[in-house]
């Protein structure tokens, strides 16, 4: 599995990984910013944005991709890992398995719990679908705005929409196999507890990561971490309060 990744600056090495439906663009101007004194790689993980599709989505493969991309690139001294909701939950599960890899960790909005799941509305959405005569971006947000009100969130998923030469348009992630392994992405992570430092951020209006009864669960397996929350943000800590997440981040690593 050779993972799609961009790379900027130099320094002490830093992985970042996104969530569910999003891609390493998604972080682009938080790696640019952390590059001024890191090393810092953006991924596509596995089914999304133009890293290989496979047949097999869950967190133990994922944490591989990710062991395997770090020895491509001779990181065998370990990196300073960041991830975001799906991403963080790949981080963590990396941490549990690779200790020894790990320098710091950064969890950005999500726990080791499983979750219920709510992106059925959008899978429906988006399975739903014409793409091939789809004729262009606005288009397609006119379609999906039936469906999915949120205009922040449509604009998320149609970074997934790439023009075919034929005409019409392809998702870039591999929508089929991240429906039928959901479950996978929804399920807790578990392992050995990683007694490295380890940050979690949250934001102060999202759901994924409540206090103070997520707390034990995470020092369960993750001892020395601490909690911070960001103020007025959602799921999205990186998109919508972006000056506040380098701060925290920067003054962790």
């Amino acid at each position: 599995m050779e993972l799609n990744f961009k790379t900027f600056g130099q320094g002490d090495p830093v992985i970042i990984l996104h969530g569910l439906f999003g891609t390493l663009d998604n972080w682009q101007t938080i790696a640019r910013k952390l590059a001024e004194n890191h090393t810092v790689f953006i991924l596509d993980q596995r089914n999304h944005g133009r890293s290989p599709h496979s047949d097999t989505h869950d967190y133990p493969a994922m944490a591989e991709d990710l062991k395997q991309f770090m020895e491509a690139h001779w990181m065998y001294d370990g990196a300073h890992i960041i991830g975001h909701s799906m991403g963080g939950k790949t981080a963590m599960q990396f941490a549990l398995e690779h200790p020894d890899l790990v320098k710091k960790l950064v969890v950005v909005d999500i726990a080791p719990k499983a979750y219920q799941g709510n992106h059925h509305e959008i899978f429906e959405a988006l399975q739903a679908m014409d793409l091939d005569n789809i004729t262009d971006r606005s288009a397609a947000d006119t379609f999906l705005a039936e469906r999915i009100a949120a205009k922040d969130v449509r604009q998320f998923l149609m970074k997934n929409l790439t023009r075919k030469s034929g005409g019409g348009f392809e998702f870039k992630m591999n929508l089929p196999v991240l429906w039928k392994h959901y479950s996978d992405i929804l399920a807790a992570v578990d392992g050995e507890p990683f007694e490295g430092e380890t940050l979690f951020i949250r934001g102060s209006r999202s759901k994924h990561v409540t206090l103070p009864e997520d707390e034990a669960l995470i020092k369960k397996l993750f001892p020395h971490a601490e909690i911070k929350t960001v103020g007025g943000a959602g799921h999205w800590v990186h998109a919508e309060k972006p000056v506040e997440l380098l701060g925290l981040v920067r003054a962790f690593l």
